[in-house]
């Protein structure tokens, strides 16, 4: 039997949780109900009351700040639960406010923890509601308001979503197989280099976790450095910082490349793919790219090339942030082009370009910080060899922290 947390706004929508608990009992698994309600009291009685997390809310007062201040408490309530092994799995129906605080709950929980939202904004832009997490958001469908023929179809169906995956005892997903781990980033231009490179880690005993370089994905392989739980970086896809600065729409956030700088593990970073900034369609390009070099990778992606004073730019927020990474890390600069559209031949090949990317990267860098260049671009097995067998060795000679 497993305990799932049925987690929601009890005031004005009790009688659907409680029907997701019932089907959750009926299933054999117990239903842990806690209300986070800011309006209330409720007819449904929750195990864990609004009151227990947020005690201000004994005298509920403006909305607003009401949800604000639960939506800070909560996740560190019911993350203390986690933690505690009292529950193993979450489940919330929710509109705007409601799923704003479930999954603020649900992004401050552990990897692997079932987390199911079922909600009216499933639809439409949910980065701000998963954030880099594991949540699966569920259409609502209809509307949380009362139980009728589509929703208790939909909300019975989210219910055993949550039991079945919570009925499974999964691994740490950080050690799986108790291997050690290595991150990578990867962006379908740098996909043979990252394969090469993989057979190497593998062969030596380790486990690679690849996260694609789309923003979210730099975003969660930053959190999974930060967690401790790797011995090596293999960031050779360092695309989003180009987004980053130049206004594309994959950009990873100003703290790209921060968790390496206290992580204390070996680092190897390359700038694969800076030579291009992702858009949507064509005609989603913005107006000051007009004239500029475009390339259609498919109908909903749009590459602009960058420029040598952007290249200066990237370059020199690369430089800035590894010359203050405690553990030294490598970078490795493939001369003959950063992404397969860079290499000779491609659409993006640019030679000054590169020539102001590598040669304020190795200005700027810290003279303490070794850099490997190859004639080759940065597929070729020759620089995906080089890259990979530098970071093994870099592990093996590195001093546990």
């Amino acid at each position: 039997m497993r305990t799932i947390a049925v987690a929601g706004t009890f005031d004005t929508k009790g009688p659907e949780h409680a029907f997701v608990a019932e089907i959750i009992r009926s299933l054999g698994h117990r239903a842990l109900l806690i209300d986070f309600g800011t309006r209330g009291p409720s007819a449904v009685q929750a195990d864990i009351p609004a009151p227990a997390i947020c005690p201000s809310f004994s005298q509920p007062g403006d909305r607003g700040r009401c949800v604000a201040e639960m939506a800070r408490a909560a996740p560190v309530f019911v993350s203390a639960m986690a933690a505690r092994g009292e529950i193993h799995g979450i489940i919330s129906l929710g509109g705007g406010g409601g799923t704003s605080i479930a999954t603020a709950i649900m992004r401050a929980l552990p990897l692997g923890l079932p987390k199911v939202m079922v909600s009216t904004l499933a639809s439409g832009n949910t980065a701000p509601y998963l954030g880099i997490s594991d949540i699966v958001m569920v259409p609502a469908i209809v509307d949380v308001s009362g139980l009728n023929a589509v929703s208790r179809r939909i909300f019975a169906s989210a219910a055993r979503a949550v039991c079945a995956m919570a009925a499974i005892e999964p691994p740490d997903p950080l050690r799986a197989g108790g291997q050690p781990l290595i991150v990578a980033s990867m962006f379908g231009n740098t996909t043979g280099c990252v394969n090469a490179a993989r057979d190497f880690f593998t062969q030596a005993g380790f486990e690679v976790l690849v996260f694609h370089a789309t923003g979210t994905g730099g975003r969660t392989m930053e959190s999974v450095i930060a967690s401790g739980a790797v011995h090596g970086i293999f960031d050779v896809t360092t695309t989003e910082i180009a987004d980053e600065i130049v206004g594309g729409v994959l950009g990873a956030g100003p703290g790209r490349l921060d968790a390496g700088a206290t992580a204390g593990v070996p680092a190897l970073i390359a700038p694969g793919c800076v030579d291009m900034v992702n858009f949507g369609p064509r005609e989603t390009v913005p107006e000051a790219f007009a004239g500029r070099l475009l390339y259609a990778h498919n109908d909903q992606v749009t590459l602009l090339r960058t420029t040598p004073e952007e290249n200066v730019a990237i370059a020199e927020f690369i430089a800035r942030k590894l010359n203050g990474y405690r553990v030294r890390p490598i970078v490795a600069l493939p001369l003959g082009g950063v992404s397969v559209l860079a290499a000779p031949g491609g659409p993006f090949h640019d030679p000054a370009a590169d020539q102001a990317l590598f040669a304020t990267l190795k200005s700027r860098l810290h003279p303490d910080i070794p850099v490997l260049e190859s004639p080759e671009p940065i597929n070729h097995p020759d620089f995906a060899a080089l890259c990979a067998e530098s970071l093994l060795a870099r592990i093996r000679n590195h001093e546990p922290r």
